[in-house]
């Protein structure tokens, strides 16, 4: 009998399981598209905090996928949108440890392949993030960092070029953030359908 007949013709899961906002149970290890939940997402990612906390007020990375969906052009928003998404399952992890050879490597896998699944479910296309969308990220974080931790942030060499937004950033509480995440993605969803 092989592993998929045991299991009622599905395939067995790999690792523990979470339980989302909604109910549902997922594997963070080993997902599959019908456990992923944009309402889970939106919700969680509402919850979470930029920068790990380490800003004067809480600012979810909900509002940041939604501000960095609005400066991307239309073909790319829903990858703005979601870029950062897999975090709603795995959490984050700040830079140090997350790029860390020994530490962050099972990390990076399990979100690599997480947002896979992601991309796949939520029609992402091309399935590798595109650099416009790692580009407008890199805007948002230095203008996060100047609105939210009173320009005190030292980014890398890569950051130091990037000119942060004009308009200054006055946060979201998260129910809102939730509620906008939701309406974005909705608003983008239908274009998909309409083109």
């Amino acid at each position: 009998v092989s592993v998929i007949a045991a299991n009622g013709g599905r395939m067995k899961h790999r690792g523990g399981w979470i339980l989302t906002f909604t109910g549902k149970r997922i594997y963070p290890l080993d997902p599959r598209p019908d456990e992923l939940d944009i309402c889970d997402i939106a919700h969680a990612l509402s919850l979470q905090c930029l920068f790990n906390g380490h800003v004067r007020v809480f600012y979810s990375v909900a509002e940041h996928l939604l501000r960095v969906s609005r400066i991307l052009p239309a073909e790319f928003a829903l990858w703005g949108l979601l870029h950062d998404t897999p975090e709603a399952y795995l959490g984050d992890l700040v830079s140090p440890i997350k790029y860390d050879k020994k530490f962050g490597k099972e990390y990076r896998e399990a979100e690599k392949r997480l947002m896979g699944v992601i991309a796949r479910n939520f029609g992402l296309t091309p399935a590798a993030e595109p650099r416009t969308v790692k580009f407008a990220d890199r805007i948002l974080l230095v203008t996060e960092a100047r609105d939210l931790m009173d320009g005190k942030a030292i980014f890398s060499k890569r950051y130091r070029a990037i000119e942060p937004l004009e308009k200054r950033i006055v946060p979201m509480f998260s129910e809102q953030a939730e509620q906008a995440f939701l309406d974005r993605y909705y608003e983008l969803d239908r274009q998909l359908y309409v083109r």
